[in-house]
């Protein structure tokens, strides 16, 4: 974990899924085995987050569209249904220990929150940690925003809403691509393999 050219900072930003709330996409998988009746290694290989994933996170292709996708892909005939099943099984809980910092940091800062996310799943998350949720001002979606991490429209989209420039950002987020995407955008950037590294950064930043 380092924070980049930390400088002054005037917003917190953070990924939800793996730094905010758990995520687990082999429990999606297991289920789609499951009903398929096929082997999840198998299953696994064949997954990856690919152009159609991608689209449907930016909310250019719905859900049916992006399962249709799938079936192909994956090749396995499952309903909507049973894909829908499965799909929502992803969230596993809050990552341990966040909402305290979290909370202590939002008494120094404001937070925001920016996922790439498809509306299916949003409705989980809106309404299974709307408490934690509430902590943040705003939470940025890439299928409304119609921009996803790491693209650079998508930190633009945030940065304007919020108005504060992009140097003065510090971003936090599970995935080294969407970091090093951050750091490109001209953000500060924190690579969080743990409540740890969170919890490091804002020492940093806040005391």
């Amino acid at each position: 974990m380092q924070v980049v050219s930390p400088g002054p900072v005037d917003a917190l930003l953070f990924d939800l899924g793996g730094v905010v709330i758990e995520i687990d996409f082999d429990r999606v998988l297991a289920r789609w085995a499951l009903h398929a009746g096929t082997d999840f290694a198998a299953l696994k290989s064949r997954f990856s987050f690919d152009p159609s994933y991608q689209r449907h996170e930016r909310g250019e292709i719905d859900v049916a569209a992006y399962f249709a996708s799938l079936r192909t892909t994956l090749g396995i005939d499952l309903s909507d249904a049973q894909f829908m099943d499965g799909w929502n099984e992803l969230f596993v809980g809050e990552v341990p220990g966040i909402a305290d910092l979290l909370q202590r940091a939002r008494t120094r800062l404001p937070l925001y929150a920016l996922t790439n996310s498809n509306p299916a799943h949003q409705q989980i998350w809106t309404r299974e940690y709307a408490s934690l949720l509430g902590l943040f001002r705003a939470v940025f979606v890439s299928s409304e925003i119609g921009q996803r991490k790491p693209e650079l429209g998508a930190f633009q989209a945030v940065g304007a809403a919020i108005g504060v420039p992009l140097s003065r950002i510090l971003f936090f987020d599970d995935s080294l691509e969407n970091v090093e995407g951050a750091k490109a955008s001209g953000l500060c950037a924190v690579h969080v393999g743990s409540p740890a590294d969170v919890e490091r950064a804002l020492k940093a930043i806040l005391d």
